[in-house]
């Protein structure tokens, strides 16, 4: 997929991995880009890098209507990049209620597969594209501190796979993104070392360049993708230790 003759739309786009998303995308050149937040008004820096192709819309991926509105706007994408996420940083025992993973499970999940529903129409009407869902190398291992985010990237994960296999006919390909900390203000709390977003955000636009399905960015990420390969009980023990 050439980036340059492509017309992507970032969800999450007013501040961390997503905003680091549109400005390279802008930067490489792409044809258009349509920028989403909740609050389309914290956009406004990433129109003014380019006035000509860059489209804010206001968007919650956990409302339908909102969605629908994107959709009837944004009817000529080819890069889906589903970035918005939650993160509670809550257990899933230790807290006391399941707001925080019903919150986490409506957003990171449900919300990313209502887009990826969305928009492989519009994909496929406009001669195939690309579908890159970020999760986390969390899909791979429970964090017990953050349990239930933990729970809703492992859904995401394997909904990635069924989205890939039934979009395989229709010349889409679908990106898995697992990455690990990454310096932005979801994980501003974590105390260990982070890789900066436009770091992760290059690694992903070079795989979509080379038709890469699975991503695993930085040094933690690929350390717990090949840890889990040799012995994914031992990783699970590691990061066991880690409860609220």
């Amino acid at each position: 997929m050439k980036l340059t003759e492509s017309v992507a739309l970032v969800t999450g786009s007013n501040r961390g991995l997503g905003m680091a998303f549109a400005e390279r995308l802008i930067a490489r050149g792409i044809k258009k880009i349509y920028v989403t937040a909740r609050d389309a008004s914290l956009l406004e820096n990433l129109v003014k890098l380019n006035p000509n192709s860059v489209c804010p819309i206001t968007l919650d991926i956990t409302q339908q209507r909102h969605i629908e509105d994107v959709l009837s706007r944004a009817t000529d994408v080819t890069l889906l990049i589903n970035n918005a996420g939650c993160n509670r940083n809550a257990a899933l025992l230790g807290v006391a209620g399941i707001e925080n993973a019903r919150e986490e499970m409506e957003t990171n999940y449900f919300g990313t597969l209502s887009m990826c529903r969305a928009f492989a129409p519009v994909l496929k009407n406009n001669g195939g594209g690309t579908i890159v869902n970020i999760l986390s190398i969390l899909s791979l291992v429970n964090l017990p501190a953050s349990g239930s985010f933990s729970v809703s990237k492992a859904a995401a994960y394997s909904m990635n796979q069924g989205v890939r296999a039934e979009l395989s006919g229709q010349n889409t390909s679908v990106v898995g993104v697992m990455p690990g900390s990454i310096d932005t203000d979801m994980a501003r709390d974590f105390e260990g070392p982070k890789d900066k977003p436009v770091d992760v955000v290059d690694a992903v636009l070079q795989a979509i360049e080379d038709g890469i399905e699975d991503v695993y960015p930085g040094e933690m990420a690929q350390a717990v993708y090949q840890g889990h390969r040799q012995d994914a009980k031992a990783i699970e023990k590691e990061f066991a230790v880690f409860v609220s």
